[in-house]
Order: structure tokens, then sequence, then C-alpha cells
């Protein structure tokens, strides 16, 4: 006990972003006024401890649907890369290069020196008037509120919604933003369903979309699709994915954000003899969630996180009868305007025994997570 209390003093979380939405990683962060060259270096490290309480003692990975923070009872790195943004007004580039424990379990259906790629992306702005932009190559994807920076997030950890949907997507697309701010809109070519490489056996391409409504800098509202499979053509099933999320309040004492998933796959295609034959109705899985968030002082936050993921066939947890209900509770305090130290902890329930425990399979699974990040 001794050891964990020492290890998580020692370790991460970073800086509490005023939106917890996914950020356009095509888009570079703004240039210093006296910049000539349009190049701008910038660095993340994100260093975390997570304690499974209920876990075997041996127990060195959390549950299989994680993939952030994912060692169990051992110091490393989340996510850590450096970034080169360039940017004039009619030509955009980002290359990132990554390594962590995100990287290893998020990146590893892809070939070798994909993985270490967080960004890989050119563009170049179609309209000399408007604010339209074609991007080509690797980038953060625009689905969902929450992105594997932590800074960008409310909580320390990710919610199951995030976890299980794209959190990178590689392609062509092509952004519009309106003269007043208010609304952009996205729409996508992707390789597939978070895949730098084709899943063999896919023809593709798959189809993505967002539409995003800012009226004030009090209230955002997206909508986000992914039209597309991540089978092979054979078993022909197709998926039709929505995201939808309202972040409130974002930059006032007290916010609040609601999202909704909500995805189908066709069922896949029966054979019976020399008969094949598409099946049936469609597989479905949704999970809604709702995150509060108060400022205590001028350097730190409070929040909590209620969750619940359904995905009873298995399509996207690949556990049967995946019914889980997910609370949480941090704690955030910025030691200086680029690190902050945060704590989480956090209780999963499910359904079914589908946790490992020192006593065999368990409905719940408790976990602290402790964090330090910085960014430069």
């Amino acid at each position: 006990m001794k050891t964990f209390l020492t290890t998580s003093v020692f370790v991460a979380g970073l800086l509490t972003a005023s939106m917890a939405q996914t950020p356009d990683t095509t888009a570079p962060a703004s240039l210093p006024a006296d910049s000539n060259t349009g190049l701008l270096l910038s660095g993340y490290i994100e260093a975390y401890y997570t304690h499974e309480f209920t876990a075997p003692k041996t127990a060195q990975e959390r549950p299989a649907f994680l993939y952030n923070h994912k060692r169990n009872r051992e110091v490393n790195i989340n996510l850590a890369f450096v970034k080169a943004a360039y940017t004039t007004d009619r030509v955009r580039g980002n290359l990132a290069l990554q390594v962590g424990t995100y990287a290893q379990y998020n990146y590893a259906a892809e070939q070798d020196l994909v993985r270490n790629i967080f960004d890989a992306n050119a563009g170049v702005k179609l309209a000399k008037n408007g604010d339209l932009w074609l991007d080509v190559g690797i980038f953060t994807s625009h689905i969902g509120f929450e992105s594997a920076i932590s800074k960008d997030c409310w909580t320390l950890t990710r919610s199951i919604l995030a976890e299980n949907s794209p959190y990178y997507l590689s392609g062509v697309k092509l952004t519009y933003t309106t003269p007043n701010s208010k609304w952009t809109w996205l729409g996508s070519v992707v390789n597939g369903w978070q895949r730098v490489r084709k899943l063999d056996g896919y023809s593709g391409p798959s189809l993505s979309t967002q539409v995003q409504y800012r009226p004030s800098s009090k209230l955002t509202l997206n909508w986000s699709t992914f039209i597309g499979s991540d089978r092979a053509d054979s078993l022909r099933q197709g998926r039709f994915f929505n995201n939808v999320y309202a972040i409130i309040n974002p930059g006032g004492r007290f916010g609040l954000i609601a999202g909704f998933d909500s995805g189908s796959d066709r069922k896949p295609v029966i054979s019976n003899g020399d008969r094949r034959r598409v099946g049936s109705g469609r597989y479905v899985w949704y999970s809604p969630v709702v995150i509060a968030r108060y400022k205590t002082t001028g350097r730190s936050y409070v929040n909590g996180r209620v969750e619940f993921y359904d995905d009873r066939n298995g399509v996207i947890i690949g556990t049967p009868d995946f019914r889980t209900w997910g609370y949480s509770a941090g704690y955030d305090y910025a030691i200086l305007p680029n690190a902050l130290f945060r704590v989480e902890g956090k209780v999963y329930k499910s359904k079914n025994p589908v946790f490992d425990s020192r006593e065999g399979l368990s409905r719940t699974n408790t976990s602290l997570t402790t964090s330090l990040a910085v960014s430069f």
C-alpha cells in the first residue's frame, strides 16, 4: 500500500481544455505573432499509474475494451508525441510521432511503421476567400468529444464509447466553416473504421460526416456519422454509426456534456450448402454518457461521469451480452499552465460476470488512476 501511495503521488494528467471535443489536428495551433516560417513545434507527454483493486494480483492489463491507461499497477506512458505543424494562408501540414501504451494497443492492427504516427496529413485551402479545406492523410477522428490527449478531455480516462469508436481516421476530407464560425460541415472518404491499412477482404471505401453548430461560446451541438464496414466483403456486414453530443457552458464554473452513440451492423451472410443468403435484421449497440464538471478554483476542477454501454451481440466489445454501467469521479489540479495532475476513481458494474477478479469472473471492476501530463 505504501508503494501504491508513493507512486500515485508521482504519476500523471495535463492541462484541462476549455472544451472537451475532439480537436481537429489538421488545423495547426496558432502561430506566434513574430513567426515568419509558418512552422510550429510542440510536444506532449502523459505518464500514469492505474491500480485495479478487484483484479488478480498478477493482472498487468486493464479490461479488453480499454485502450488508454491500459497497463495495471505499473508506472507507464500513455501517450507522448512531438509534432511539427506548418501553415500558411492556403497550405497546412502536420506530422506527429508518438510512443506509449495508447499507440501500443490502439494501433496493434496496423503495420509496424504506422504505429508510431499520431498525425501525418497535408491540406490546401480551396477557396481563396472562404474557409474550405481539403486534407489528406492520417488525422484525429472527428467522431466524438473525447480524444487520446487527456488535456482535451474533461475526465482523466476515456468513456467506453470513446474507447470503442475511431480515435483516428485515414483518407481524404473536405471541411467548411461558415464566416461566422457557427457551422462546421465535414465530409470524408476513409479507409475504414479506425484503419490506416484497409482491412483484408474489404474493398471499401467508407464514408464519414460531421455537422457541428456553435450558436454561442456556451453551447456546441454535434452530429457525426460513419457508413461503411469493418468486415470482409464476403460477409456483407454494412455498418451505420451515429454519434451525437452537446457541450453546455464549457468555459463557465459548471459545465455539462451529454453524448449518445448508436450503431448497427447487418447480420452476416449465412451459408446453407451451395446457397448463400444475407442475414435478416441488424446487430445494434448503443451508449449514453453524461459528464459534469465544476471549477473549484482558478487551478482546479472536479468532475463526474455516468455511462452505459449495451453491446449484447458482441459486435464491438467482443464479449457476449455486454451490458455495463460506468461511474467515475475525478479531481484535476493545474500545477503550472502547461502541467496538470489528475486523479480519478472508476467503477464498472456489468449485468454479467465479465471482469477478471481474484475469485474468478466478477460483475464489478474498481480502479484508481493518477496522471501527470506536460505540453510544450
